[in-house]
């Protein structure tokens, strides 16, 4: 586990948009160690009733945590359940400008190939002075897993979409027995909403965060496995 770099003059400033999964963590983790931007921050949604990262799931403690064990500041955007798209668009606008102000100008993003959700993105972001980037776009996702748990990179399945993917999966570590077992109609990193996961450790951490599972439920449709934060270790309370 990594200690984050010092922040560099000339760079660009730059957040990630953070799901507390892999693919946004993986991201960090890349441009950090590209070096051509300086990372200032982290960009959240959470539904406002439940006080969870949207669509996954993951409690608040647990996301606060992260951005510690990051050394990031936490952007968190607060949305109502349901959320209509409109509502959705004007809270990230509003804060899209705030970031803006604060000098940012670019918004890190872990998808990996999509062309729709990237087209979605690249147009909301048009004209608002900030540039989306996609550090691991493209590549092969069975590879970049296999990649992902060699970093060190560690984490739990949180949400699944179970006429996607076997529900029994709710709650396993995404390793190499997983992607192993996988259907092979399951994407290894779980693009299509297959899966989501909340990562507990790795090179874009200076710490193990501490997690217990809690129960395993099924709720408008999709099934979720809830972590709640552990005792503190000598590994989770850092350098």
């Amino acid at each position: 586990m990594n200690a984050p770099p010092a922040p560099a003059a000339g760079r660009p400033k730059a957040v990630v948009s953070w799901s507390s999964g892999k693919d946004s963590a993986y991201s960090l983790y890349e441009v950090r160690r590209a070096g051509r931007l300086d990372v200032v921050g982290l960009l959240t949604t959470v539904t406002r009733e439940y006080g969870r990262v949207s669509m996954h799931g993951v409690r608040e403690s647990i996301l606060d945590a992260q951005a510690q064990a990051a050394g990031l500041p936490l952007h968190k955007v607060e949305i109502p359940s349901p959320c209509p798209n409109a509502v959705y668009e004007q809270l990230m606008g509003e804060q899209m400008r705030r970031l803006v102000a604060d000098g940012v100008s670019r918004v890190v993003f872990g998808d990996l190939f999509l062309e729709d959700i990237r087209s979605y993105r690249e147009k909301k972001l048009r004209g608002t002075g900030i540039e989306p980037t996609f550090p691991l776009w493209g590549r092969p996702t069975r590879a970049l897993a296999e990649e992902m748990i060699a970093s060190g990179l560690e984490a739990r399945v949180v949400a699944l979409d179970p006429r996607q993917c076997p529900p029994e999966f709710a709650g396993r570590a995404f390793d190499r027995a997983l992607l192993a077992e996988l259907p092979s109609s399951v994407d290894p990193c779980g693009e299509r909403g297959e899966f989501h996961t909340c990562v507990v450790a790795g090179p874009m951490f200076d710490r193990r965060i501490p997690v217990v599972a809690g129960e395993v439920v099924r709720r408008d449709g999709f099934v979720f496995a809830d972590l709640a934060l552990g005792p503190l270790t000598r590994d989770s309370r850092g350098a």
